[in-house]
Parts: C-alpha cells; sequence; structure tokens
C-alpha cells in the first residue's frame, strides 16, 4: 500500500496503507494546527482542509476551476445584477439532525456579515439583506452588482452552520462545529489531534467511503515526512520541495502535484496617505517596474523550491 503526499505551490500529495477507499480511518499530517473551527472567525489555510470535512457550503470549486453547486441548487442574478436568489438542495441535516433550510442560511450569512470579529463580513461586504423567500429559496439583496460573491460562497463565507448550535453555543461554537458536511466533529486535543467521524445522515453519504479522519498538526517537516514514511500517517499535505527527491524515491510513497490558485508575493503599499508617497517606491512607478524586472523568478524557484515550482507571470 502507498502512502500520499501532498507539497505547496505545486500542491503535492504523498498514501499510505491500504488505499484510501478500504481504510476505516484516513491519518493526515496538517503542517500546522489550525485556529479557532468556526468558519465565521477562522483564518487559517489548514483549518479549511478541516473545514472541508465538516462544513459543506452553498458552492464548491472543481478540478478545473468551475464553481459548482454544493448546498445550494442553482443561483440567478437579476438583471441588474443586484439580486441573487439561490435555490437550495432538500433533505440536508446538520450533525445535530436539524434541518438545513433557508432560514439556517439567512442565520449564517447573518452571523457571518455581523458578529463581532468575524473575518467574513469584509468577503460579504457586498450583501445589503438576505431574505427567506420560502423554505427552499434564498434572495440575497446586494449595495451594487458584485461578480465575485458567487465564489465567495464557494468558501468558509459559504458556509452553513447549524442555527441550533448557533444560539446555543455563541462564540463557543467553534469549540464543538455543528455543519453539514460529510463527517461530525468527534474531539479536539490542541496541538496533537482533531478526530472527526463519518455522519451517516450525510445527504451524499454514500460517496464517502472513509469512516474516520484524524488530523495531526506536526509542524517540522521532517518529522511530518517520518511518521509518512513509517506508516504512522496515511497523507501529509505540503512536502518540502527538498524532499521530493527522496519521496519519489520511495515505492512506498506516491507523489501527487498540482498546480494550486495560491501564489507567494511581495506588496507595496501604496495606498496608506502621506506615508505611501515617501520613498522611492511611492513617488515614481519606474521604481517599482525596475524592481518587477530584477526578480529572476525561474532562479528563485530552482535556488528555493530545486526547480520544482512553477514560476509566476507577473
Amino acid at each position: 500500500m502507498k502512502r500520499l503526499c501532498l507539497i505547496g505551490l505545486l500542491a503535492g500529495l504523498a498514501l499510505a496503507g491500504a488505499p484510501a477507499m478500504a481504510q476505516t480511518t484516513l491519518r493526515i499530517g496538517l503542517a500546522e494546527d489550525p485556529d479557532v473551527l468556526d468558519p465565521t472567525l477562522a483564518r487559517t489555510y489548514v483549518g479549511r482542509i478541516v473545514f472541508a470535512s465538516l462544513c459543506d457550503k452553498l458552492f464548491d470549486i472543481d478540478e478545473q476551476l468551475n464553481i459548482v453547486p454544493q448546498l445550494a441548487l442553482s443561483q440567478e442574478t437579476s438583471e441588474d445584477g443586484k439580486t441573487v436568489t439561490i435555490k437550495l438542495r432538500s433533505g440536508v441535516k446538520f450533525h445535530d439532525g436539524s434541518v438545513m433550510d433557508a432560514e439556517a442560511v439567512r442565520a449564517s450569512l447573518e452571523r457571518h456579515m455581523s458578529m463581532q470579529g468575524s473575518f467574513r463580513r469584509p468577503e460579504l461586504a457586498a450583501v445589503d439583506k438576505v431574505e427567506v423567500a420560502d423554505p427552499s429559496t434564498v434572495r440575497l439583496q446586494l449595495k451594487a452588482p458584485f461578480s465575485p460573491l458567487i465564489a465567495q460562497l464557494a468558501d468558509r463565507a459559504g458556509m452553513i452552520l447549524s442555527p441550533k448550535a448557533i444560539k446555543e453555543e455563541a462564540d463557543k461554537f467553534g469549540l464543538k462545529p455543528v455543519c453539514a458536511g460529510p463527517f461530525k466533529f468527534v474531539e479536539r486535543v490542541q496541538q496533537d489531534r482533531i478526530v472527526v467521524e463519518k455522519f451517516a445522515d450525510y445527504w451524499n453519504a454514500a460517496n464517502v467511503h472513509i469512516d474516520r479522519i484524524v488530523f495531526r498538526p506536526i509542524v517540522e517537516s521532517t518529522v511530518r515526512l517520518a511518521n509518512l514514511k513509517s506508516g504512522s500517517l496515511d497523507l501529509i499535505e505540503r512536502a518540502l520541495a527538498t524532499d521530493l527527491k527522496e519521496i519519489k524515491a520511495d515505492p512506498k510513497l506516491k507523489l501527487a502535484t498540482q498546480i494550486e490558485i495560491g501564489y507567494q508575493g511581495l506588496t507595496l503599499n501604496l495606498a496608506s496617505g502621506e506615508a505611501g508617497k515617501n520613498g522611492p517606491f511611492g513617488k515614481d512607478p519606474r521604481v517599482r517596474q525596475a524592481l518587477e524586472a530584477a526578480i529572476d523568478r525561474k532562479a528563485l524557484s530552482d535556488v528555493v523550491f530545486n526547480g520544482e515550482y512553477l514560476p509566476g507571470n507577473q
């Protein structure tokens, strides 16, 4: 059986043991420990990996980067671009047994938009109000047309939470998240593990072939890889480019790579009032152009990432 290893900018995977569909438990090594498991308040990349098992979204993104329905069935935007009507999937339950309907979507989106400390608020800033048209239809009234809205709803801003849990747990929701994803929360031990189990009433349960997932945060990449090679883990994410030669040489490991939509960048702040105008970067665009032209992206990939990463184009 082979273990799977996932690497960064080329996203890469590496699987261990029996084929994933035959496994009862999948053990995944994360490069960090996620922050709070509350989609409204969360910020980390690894948190999104855990949320993929716990919290379905209104929309998702497929392998061709198309936005596709998930908890939604369809969406329609009015001619003036200011009203988005979303039809919802029927027969969906939250992990606490309550029904996912238009009221639940309204409660979740309004929480994302108004809760103190919400990191979803700017993502949904274009939404003026959320209306329930009927139990299976929500209508988003926008302040102005906003074409990226559906893409925003394909990430944490589109994760729908149990209204019952929202009311009962308030700002403690992240300690025991209740969503409508394929797995339900079991336990979390900080810096050690997050455990989820298959949700029997999941709307697409026939396509879930793993009973349990254990996420293990292991910050040190060499330790993470050693656990994979020993069989203590079945999959790791973001293997180092410098480890790829060793991974490829091991017949028990399988490497999967994918060009990701993220990027590494250098951002210059030119919009902070007078402070942004000081110095050569703010005063003369030719200096910024010269800096851009001076960056050898292929050399960076060759030297820092062993030539494994695809250089950006701008």
